[in-house]
């Protein structure tokens, strides 16, 4: 069967103009996240890509489709939305096919192969055909089938979610703790100490501020010409795309390199445990702090930051490196290009850090780092989930794994 015939492709939506509904930019979308929920809305004007909740939006363009930004839309405000004209749409047909195996047929290289080989345009903004796409040629199933296929990969992608909603949970708890600590001082035993003047404003007696470069090790990778990229390696090159959210390391893609090319791009340092890594460029001082048992080297347009253990802790480093404290210094070192915004080496180094006691610095410690390795295990369990769905995910969609004699419980389409 032709993949237009499976699905609606680009169905029609009307949306009234002057009223808002829930909004979705490219950039919401999360590779390997099924699910988009829109908190954002934005009042409909006319145009734009238009879509139904349950509806999977397909990124058409470069990089995005090659980066696997395909999602489904759902939302309980408004069964309506629209979004970024760089989607493909496309509705599952009653009787035919339903909406969660739909995404998941979409998700595979069946649909993304025949779209990626069919791009055209200029260089680094080429699009996909939609003619090509919808004339693919894919299985065909029972609806039965597509429940139970799209049953067994639900799983996966619920305890995902699930253990993202804990990790967030998590993650705001270490914030509200520095926060109330260091931006607040209300840490413990407050009511006794006094409050002093700063560069930083008024910090309790006893505290310092200091430079970055006087409490850690700054360090970059001072390489210009990328290493070339191995098959199957043991040791590699973090990228950007590795620095995730909330301070999180992001190791779904690893780009592997040489041993000589490691030896060579180590040389300065080699990035491990408890180091922070910022982006220099792009996503301007996103972070992420190496977990326990990873060695990787450093990448081009990030910088290591190394806690100097004496002063300060690599759970404080990464607290103060996502906290509000490092958002007003960035904003004050960040270099205006005509290009493009950095933050370079010689602007961290000058970032301005709040330095407790170590006696509260310990306290904070053994307060928030069993939170952050709570964090750690937690993405290495999502990890090890994704992996094994996106094994599955080919074989049972091309039929190669039978599911029709399975005792496959069936999940119930997400309400749309």
């Amino acid at each position: 069967m032709r993949f237009a015939e499976f699905v609606e492709i680009n169905p029609r939506v009307n949306l009234e103009k002057g009223i808002a509904y829930p909004f979705v930019e490219m950039e919401n979308v999360t590779p390997g996240s099924r699910y988009v929920r829109p908190i954002t809305t934005r009042e409909y004007k006319g145009g734009g890509t238009k879509f139904c909740s349950g509806d999977t939006l397909f990124a058409r363009i470069t990089p995005c489709l090659e980066n696997g930004k395909i999602t489904q839309f759902i939302s309980h405000n408004s069964k309506e939305g629209f979004g970024s004209t760089e989607f493909f749409i496309f509705r599952a047909r009653e009787n035919i096919s339903i909406p969660s195996f739909v995404y998941y047929l979409a998700s595979t290289d069946i649909i993304r192969g025949p779209a990626v080989k069919s791009m055209t345009g200029a260089s680094g903004r080429q699009r996909a055909e939609l003619k090509v796409v919808g004339d693919t040629e894919i299985p065909l199933f029972t609806i039965q089938i597509q429940h139970k296929i799209a049953s067994i990969l639900s799983a996966y992608d619920d305890l995902i979610e699930n253990n993202n909603r804990r990790i967030k949970i998590l993650e705001e708890m270490a914030q509200a703790i520095y926060v109330e600590w260091f931006v607040n001082f209300r840490f413990p035993g407050h009511e006794k100490v006094k409050m002093v003047k700063s560069k930083m404003g008024m910090i309790p007696k006893g505290w310092e501020v200091k430079e970055m470069q006087e409490v850690a090790d700054v360090i970059d990778c001072l390489h210009s010409k990328k290493p070339t990229e191995i098959e199957n390696g043991s040791k590699f090159l973090l990228q950007l795309f590795n620095i995730g959210k909330g301070g999180k390391l992001d190791l779904s893609k690893k780009f592997y390199i040489s041993d000589e090319d490691y030896e060579l791009w180590t040389r300065r340092i080699e990035a491990s445990e408890g180091d922070c890594v910022i982006t220099n460029i792009g996503r301007i001082a996103a972070v992420a702090q190496i977990p326990k048992g990873i060695k990787a080297a450093l990448g081009r347009n990030m910088t290591a930051v190394r806690a100097i253990k004496k002063f300060i802790t690599p759970t404080y480093l990464i607290q103060y490196l996502l906290s509000p404290h490092m958002e007003s210094e960035v904003l004050k070192k960040t270099d205006r290009g005509t290009i493009m915004d950095s933050l370079n080496v010689k602007n961290i180094v000058k970032l301005s850090i709040n330095i407790p006691t170590s006696e509260i610095m310990e306290k904070f410690d053994n307060a928030v780092k069993p939170i952050r390795r709570r964090i750690e295990l937690i993405v290495n369990q999502n990890m090890f989930l994704r992996k094994t769905r996106d094994l599955l995910l080919p074989k049972l969609i091309s039929g190669e794994i039978d599911v029709e004699d399975m005792d496959v419980k069936v999940i119930d389409e997400v309400a749309v």
